[in-house]
């Protein structure tokens, strides 16, 4: 027996202190909830999971951003359902002020609703704002933008050539044609020389017949002429017969009508002011598509002509073909910004937003003038108002596109968080159910340490009975 060493009660309470630590670890964590508290728990899940964590609150805040872009995009767009209304509205305005029955204090007032509209879709580009941005109002710098090419209303074919010009190919126009220029109707009158021709080729023998003014002239047999009732024998065909037409004159071939022009030095009938040449018909159609092109043109640039020069046609040698170049006007640059949607610094994570400057300038009714006294006004202002809803769609439209994708990017963040939050509570958290079963264990086997060190130091008391 000895005294100075009692390894019975080191030994239990070696153990107790081994009990007591695994106690305290198992209070921790359940206490804590987590099963790795610091790295020595577990070194490598400690590091898996923090990784984790990183993408996980990455992951939120992508989340967060790609919620608040889609309040940013749905700020820009209903503030364009506005502007698509007071479009729709001014829509309406043209189209009235388009009409013949105006007075020129209806079309004033017309024109005064107009501009209260166009300063409104001004104020609304100008001040829609999110977070501190101006969505509507564009970016630092400024573009030219060209407006869209019109017709005037004219038949025939446009041609956009992509480069801010545009060719347009009137049908061309043959001697008796209609046409409406302008909101005017006109025909084409022929020449004298012209019809003298027609007459040659049509008028030839005995059965042959036109109309002179309304009155049939037809060629007979000799023995049944009678000039007082239209009818003349074939020897005066190339004579007397031809001689009938003079300036003036409508002269019909079966369904083909010809006006034999007075004094058209001008292109201009003396007699009837409707009835024009053909190069005069042109002339008037290069008016009207210089009117129609320079809706919205704050720069002065729409010009119409015979080539890239765009030099005006002349009465001499006006044609069918017109080189337009379509109006410009100066705006700010559009407004680009990039929402980071993902956890990671990668340029794949970014969703990029694109909002042009949807002001007048851009949309292309600056100034936009429907008070006139013919209505033809109104009737241009209708196409320029037509292209300034379809930029305002075109617009709207992407906008609404990408408010989808942002939806679906929040769906996807969300279900990347929620299973990667699972794995991670695997490695990181504490089960419960499993703890408890080595703290109750650990707290029997602290209370039977207690007790053995007890009994242990109660062993060498034996000694005492050797000493007495």
């Amino acid at each position: 027996m000895v005294v100075q060493h009692n390894m019975q009660a080191a030994n239990a309470n070696r153990m107790l202190n081994i009990t007591t630590g695994a106690q305290s670890k198992s209070t921790e964590k359940l206490s804590s909830g987590y099963r790795i508290n610091r790295a020595a728990d577990d070194a490598a899940g400690l590091s898996i999971s923090e990784k984790m964590r990183k993408q996980i609150r990455g992951l939120d805040k992508a989340s967060s951003n790609a919620e608040d872009g889609v309040s940013s995009v749905q700020t820009a767009e209903g503030a364009l359902t506005e502007v698509h209304s007071m479009l729709q509205r001014m829509n309406e305005l043209a189209t009235q002020s388009a009409n013949g029955t105006n007075s020129t204090t209806d079309r004033k007032a017309i024109q005064d609703e107009i501009d209260q509209l166009t300063t409104e879709i001004d104020r609304v580009a100008e001040t829609t704002k999110f977070n501190e941005t101006y969505l509507l109002k564009g970016d630092n710098g400024t573009k030219t933008v060209n407006m869209k090419a019109h017709d005037a209303g004219l038949k025939g074919t446009l041609t956009d050539n992509g480069d801010g010009t545009a060719t347009f190919a009137m049908d061309e126009l043959k001697d008796g044609d209609s046409v409406s220029i302008g909101g005017k109707n006109y025909t084409i009158g022929s020449s004298k020389t012209d019809v003298e021709t027609v007459f040659t080729n049509k008028i030839k023998q005995v059965g042959d017949s036109f109309e002179l003014n309304g009155k049939t002239i037809s060629i007979v047999e000799n023995a049944k002429a009678d000039p007082t009732a239209g009818k003349y024998k074939a020897g005066d065909i190339a004579t007397t017969v031809k001689g009938l037409i003079t300036e003036g004159s409508t002269v019909k071939f079966g369904n083909s009508e010809y006006k034999v022009m007075k004094g058209a030095d001008d292109g201009i009938d003396d007699v009837d002011k409707s009835v024009i040449t053909a190069k005069k018909a042109y002339m008037l159609a290069q008016d009207e598509l210089l009117k129609a092109n320079q809706i919205g043109d704050t720069n002065g640039g729409a010009k119409v002509g015979k080539d890239d020069a765009f030099t005006a046609y002349t009465l001499a040698d006006a044609s069918n073909t017109f080189k337009i170049h379509t109006g410009t006007t100066d705006v700010a640059e559009k407004l680009s910004f990039s929402l980071h949607v993902g956890s990671d610094a990668d340029m794949t994570n970014k969703i990029t937003v694109d909002i042009e400057t949807m002001n007048s300038s851009y949309l292309g009714i600056k100034g936009l003038n429907v008070n006139d006294d013919s209505g033809i006004a109104g009737t241009y202002a209708i196409d320029a108002i037509s292209d300034a809803l379809q930029k305002v769609s075109e617009q709207r439209s992407s906008l609404g596109a990408v408010q989808n994708r942002l939806e679906h990017t929040i769906d996807n963040l969300d279900n990347v968080v929620e299973n990667t939050t699972t794995a991670e509570s695997r490695i990181r958290d504490t089960d419960m159910a499993e703890e408890m079963v080595n703290y109750s264990k650990n707290n029997i086997l602290a209370q039977a340490g207690q007790s053995m060190l007890a009994q242990a130091n109660q062993s060498n008391q034996g000694v005492l009975s050797l000493l007495q």
